[in-house]
């Protein structure tokens, strides 16, 4: 047996086609025509500014920071978001929207020049960006398409977007470009859908990230921040 060969498959599914007591379907199979789609319908009709609107209602739920800002002014949110947290080192996505939103500059001069260590992820040192995000204060990263109605950011981890930036640090701080903000998880797989079918490379992890990790296990008492960072912002960017 090779890797990644498929064994006994046939004879799998025609044995599961008998137990059901049919043929076993081997044409394609056509999409049923539902009546209701309120995955669809859902805020079908808000518009961007009323799904930041929703967005910010919705983090105070999930116990999430939000901000507002522009461009313009992202570093100078960013540096009080990072001072609010106490963060003497970050770890920081490698993605090209750092020239583009202005951040590059910031994030190799200015933010080092206020006693934080910094580390832009490298692709090819994972094992000691994994060790630095252990012990980060603070992760950064874009995201990559946000879910208004639970407050959910999404990020397509590849080799420059690591997963830990997410997880492992103290705190993490989402930058949320307004335009990738989207109604729902339905309207989400939807673009990761189109974009898989135009021949675009999506990462086979994708990471949905609603707030600071929450936990009522123990005696039905919240404890937040249990398997993940304690505390989480969310700054909207006007974008277009």
């Amino acid at each position: 047996m090779t890797v990644g060969e498929i064994q006994n498959r046939d004879a799998f599914l025609d044995n599961l086609a008998k137990q059901l007591g049919r043929e076993r379907t081997k044409g394609k199979v056509d999409r049923p025509s539902w009546r209701k789609n309120p995955q669809w319908t859902v805020f079908q009709d808000a518009t961007q500014d009323e799904l930041v609107d929703i967005l910010e209602k919705q983090c105070g739920v999930i116990h999430t920071t939000f901000k507002r800002t522009t461009s313009d002014q992202l570093t100078q949110v960013l540096q009080e978001t990072i001072g609010g947290y106490e963060g003497k080192s970050a770890i920081i996505v490698n993605d090209e929207r750092n020239e583009s939103f202005g951040l590059k500059e910031y994030y190799e001069n200015q933010l080092p020049e206020t006693g934080c260590e910094v580390r832009i992820w490298d692709p090819n040192n994972k094992r000691e960006n994994v060790k630095f995000a252990e012990k980060a204060d603070v992760g950064i990263t874009f995201s990559d398409i946000t879910l208004a109605e639970s407050g959910t950011v999404t990020l397509l981890n590849d080799k420059d977007n690591g997963r830990t930036i997410s997880l492992l640090p103290k705190t993490y701080i989402a930058i949320i470009p307004k335009s990738t903000i989207v109604a729902r998880m339905t309207q989400a797989a939807s673009v990761i859908h189109k974009q898989n079918e135009a021949g675009q490379q999506v990462p086979s992890c994708v990471s949905f990230i609603t707030g600071p990790s929450n936990s009522a296990d123990i005696e039905m008492n919240l404890i937040v921040g249990v398997h993940g960072p304690i505390k989480v912002t969310y700054i909207v960017v006007e974008d277009k």
